[in-house]
């Protein structure tokens, strides 16, 4: 497989349009490693709380290939419902500078979970525009060090790449 084909697979992995069993396509382990292939043993991806392991790996082979075609299926991993989907998602936006994904980005930043909130503020940071500054300033002061540390680098990132004077 070539990169694009890579890509490819793993936007139909997140978006779901590809599932981990489909013959033409690599094994899951691939992506997954040891971890995917322990749950392929116990057929854990049939239970509700694992069910979201491939969408993850199919996330996190994009920070590695990627096509702009992933764009999409990035920016919808935005609103997954398993947090892990979302964070990673959020990593790929920062990373691959996907366009087009700061509304859902600034969403996150409510997030109940820190993890998604740090990496969505950081994502803000690479792609956001001089209105979701407020966002970000404002979690300079979240309960979680994990997210005010994200905020800080975010806001200097903001401010650095769009010559912004910082909220106070």
């Amino acid at each position: 497989m070539g990169r694009a084909e890579v890509a490819g697979w793993c936007a139909g992995l997140l978006s779901g349009t590809i599932q981990y069993g489909d013959p033409g396509y690599p094994p899951l382990t691939w992506l997954g490693g040891a971890h995917a292939a322990s749950l392929l043993k116990r057929q854990a991806f049939g239970s509700r709380n694992q069910d979201y392991w491939p969408r993850v790996w199919g996330a996190r082979g994009l920070l590695h290939f990627w096509s702009p075609d992933a764009g999409r299926a990035v920016i919808a991993g935005l609103s997954d419902p398993a947090w892990r989907v979302r964070e990673m998602s959020a990593k790929i936006v920062r990373a691959q500078e996907v366009a087009d994904a700061e509304t859902e980005l600034a969403k996150l930043g409510a997030d109940p979970v820190p993890r998604v909130r740090a990496a969505a503020l950081l994502g803000l940071g690479r792609v956001g525009e001089s209105e979701h500054a407020e966002v970000v300033a404002r979690s300079r002061h979240d309960r979680s060090p994990l997210v005010r540390r994200a905020a800080e680098r975010a806001l200097e990132e903001l401010a650095g790449r769009l010559d912004l004077r910082l909220p106070e």
